[in-house]
This record gives C-alpha cells, structure tokens and sequence, in this order.
C-alpha cells in the first residue's frame, strides 16, 4: 500500500518527477539572490533569502528522493537504464551533500551585504550538478521510459528477463514449432506477466482470467515495453503511450500503433506453461 502510494497510483501520477521541480526551483532561486546580492549589495535580505531558498530545497530533495528510490528500485536488473538510474541517483546525493555545505558555511554570513566566495561557488557546482542529473533524469523518462504508465499498473512488474533456449529441447521435438516449458502454472497470477527471450526473441506471456496468451515485448508504435503495461479485458495496453492490443490476436484497438503485434502459440504441458516458437536454422 505504502509503495502504490509512493509510486503515485492513488493520484494516477507518478510522485518523484512532480515532487523534484521544488528543489531544482528552489536551487536556481538561490544562485538568482546570491547573483543579484553582488550587483545590488545595498538590498537587504538577499543572502538570508539565498540561505532560506538552499535549506528549503535540501529538504524538498529529501522528501522526493523517497519515490525516487522507489522507482529506482522497480527497474529491472537487466535494463540497461539501470546502470543511468544508479548515476542519476548518486548526483542528487552529491548535490544534496555540496548544498549541505554549502549551508553551513552560510550560516554565519546571513547579515552580509553580499554573498561570500565560498558559497558562491559550491552553489555553481550545486547547478552543475544538478543540471547533469536532470539530463540523466530525462533520458530515463524519454529514452527508457522509466516510471512511465507504472503507476497506472495494479500489479507488480516483471523484475527480470528469463531466458530460455530451443537447444535445451530434445531433437525428438525438431519439427516446424517447438514447444519451450517457461513456468509452472501456478508461478503466473492473473493480469501478470512475465519477460522472456527464447533464442534472442523477446516476448511477454500474459495470463488473463485463466488462459495464457504470448506476444512480442516491445510496442509496434515506440517500442515500449508491454510487459510493464496494464492487462485487461483480454488486451495489453503499452505503458508509454497506451497504445492497446488483443492479447489472442495481437490487432491493434487503439493507437497510435499502427501495426499488430506478433503472437505466439502456447499450450499448457503437465502443469507448465509452454511457448512455441521456430528452432534457428543451423
């Protein structure tokens, strides 16, 4: 309950990329007062402003690093944005800890007419930082689309990528479709999935009300991930921009997609779900 919260899904929107203009906000505000204290020391105020602005902002990045985390956490071990995630997350702690600092020595410059050296600079290292970060940031939501449509989804995302191969079936079963056991029937819950690769081909396995369906993992309009999107009414919808397909067929029912999905044949085996597939030529 407490992670449905954090992931925003009570508000239909994710927490961490609404909760982080605060900080940011209030960080560009700081060096704007310590800016404006050099070209108009006469004005009172301004460095107690730039010192209240950073205090502010260090509490509002702690507060919203929590759904961050959250988020980050839900990545998969295998997402190659993973590796982008774990740098974006190590800036804003460098920037909290350069900020922290850069507070303690204002403190004991609050009444000055202008803002000291010191600060100043580590303020200009704080933005640096910042702004490389905020890069990271978005290249996690427009390229990977990381938190993106998960707080729309009601069950837990595939945290892994499960790999099977054609070589591991008897020759006995060389015919035209292999049939490659994947999970016992009991591992997959209702409107989960699972992301799978058989011989380098990456699909999802949904089960809707008790029938098991496959099809290719990545959305025909961007490329999104369906096995992160919502199953319903015997259709998958794609997280990134809700593109939405029939599980059973693969058409399309609403775009922007424009293309059908491929799907694959899957029988259930002895307790154990299997996915059929074409053995590679050797």
């Amino acid at each position: 309950m407490l992670k449905d919260l954090l992931e925003g899904k009570p508000f239909r929107h994710p927490l961490h990329p609404w909760l982080v203009h605060f900080p940011v906000g209030l960080f560009f505000l700081s060096l704007l007062l310590d800016l404006a204290s050099l070209a108009f020391p006469a004005v009172p105020g301004l460095v107690r402003g730039a010192y209240y602005s950073i205090l502010i902002g260090i509490i509002g990045a702690l507060i919203a690093a929590i759904p961050g985390f959250v988020d980050y956490s839900d990545i998969r071990k295998d997402h190659p944005a993973k590796r982008v995630a774990t740098a974006h997350m190590i800036l804003n702690l460098i920037v909290v800890a350069v900020y922290g600092i850069d507070l303690g020595l204002r403190s004991s410059v609050l009444d000055a007419p202008k803002t000291p050296l010191p600060p100043l600079i580590l303020s200009l290292i704080g933005i640096g930082l910042l702004s490389v970060s905020g890069y990271l940031g978005g290249r996690l939501v427009y390229d990977d689309g990381i938190a993106v449509g998960r707080h729309r989804r009601r069950t837990d995302i595939p945290d892994e990528t499960l790999r099977f191969s054609t070589a591991d079936i008897p020759d006995s079963e060389s015919g035209g479709t292999v049939f490659v056991p994947i999970a016992t029937m009991e591992k997959l819950g209702d409107r989960e999935t699972l992301r799978l690769e058989i011989d380098g081909i990456v699909m999802v396995l949904a089960k809707f009300e008790g029938s098991f369906f496959a099809v290719q993992e990545f959305c025909t309009h961007r490329f999104g991930p369906l096995s992160e999107g919502v199953v319903k009414d015997g259709k998958v919808e794609c997280p990134w921009h809700r593109s939405c397909f029939e599980l059973r067929t693969g058409k399309i029912v609403k775009g922007p997609a424009k293309v059908d999905l491929k799907t694959f044949p899957v029988e259930v085996r002895d307790g154990k779900i299997c996915i059929g597939v074409s053995r590679p030529a050797k």
